[in-house]
């Protein structure tokens, strides 16, 4: 019998690794698909909540927060690069590469969870900013994202104008920090099982299938 999980997936829009995780994860559950089902439903996190409105370089953002030099950056983004490409994703950032405020993306997967195209929303922001550079951050690249992800842009642009969702966004941030997630991405299954970092497809079919063995 196939077994249902329930499977929470906190990540931030901007985060390389919840890219390369999120691939692991959906290509663990194409590969038990006889096993086990599941719709995973995304959960907010911010990276840097205080990005400001222009964006910033990532490079030196991430020199700045990590103390790490231009050469360390360099070498994770190809290590993230390529363990990416592994799930089928392109990711072509560079030196010019800027970070942004992610809060609305965060409102904007609200609205879409509720209108049933979550997952559409996420990898369509995911390829907006990763593989094509764009700012996330920018009502209407957002609005044109979920138009693409199949949902009424005119619709998103009314969600993104209002306001609308920031209490649930800011509250269910609160609500997985008590919970103590204080990194991203993080894979929680039927609200007892943690899986942090961006594992490869092997790592979660593994944890997956003794999961639904234990159901």
């Amino acid at each position: 019998m196939t077994k249902q999980l329930k499977i929470d997936f906190i990540s931030d829009v901007s985060c390389p690794w919840c890219v390369v995780g999120l691939g692991g994860l959906e290509a663990a559950l194409d590969s038990l698909a006889d096993v086990a089902e599941a719709e995973i439903r995304f959960q907010p996190f911010e990276l840097d909540p205080d990005a400001p409105a222009e964006g910033a370089n990532k490079v030196e953002t991430l020199m700045r927060k990590y103390g790490s030099t231009r050469q360390q950056v360099a070498a994770n983004r190809e290590a993230i690069r390529q363990r990416a490409a592994e799930v089928g994703f392109t990711m072509a950032q560079d030196d010019d590469s800027r970070v942004h405020n992610t809060f609305d993306a965060h409102r904007l997967l609200h609205w879409a969870g509720l209108e049933g195209r979550q997952a559409a929303l996420k990898h369509g922001l995911f390829e907006a900013y990763f593989t094509h550079g764009r700012d996330i951050s920018d009502p209407a690249v957002l609005a044109d994202v979920a138009s693409a992800a199949g949902l009424d842009g005119q619709a998103a642009a009314e969600v993104l104008s209002s306001g609308r969702y920031a209490h649930a966004v800011r509250e269910a941030e609160g609500a997985w920090r008590q919970a103590g997630i204080s990194s991203v991405p993080a894979v929680v299954i039927n609200d007892r099982y943690l899986i942090s970092g961006g594992q490869p497809p092997a790592y979660f079919e593994q944890a997956l299938r003794k999961i639904a063995d234990e159901m």
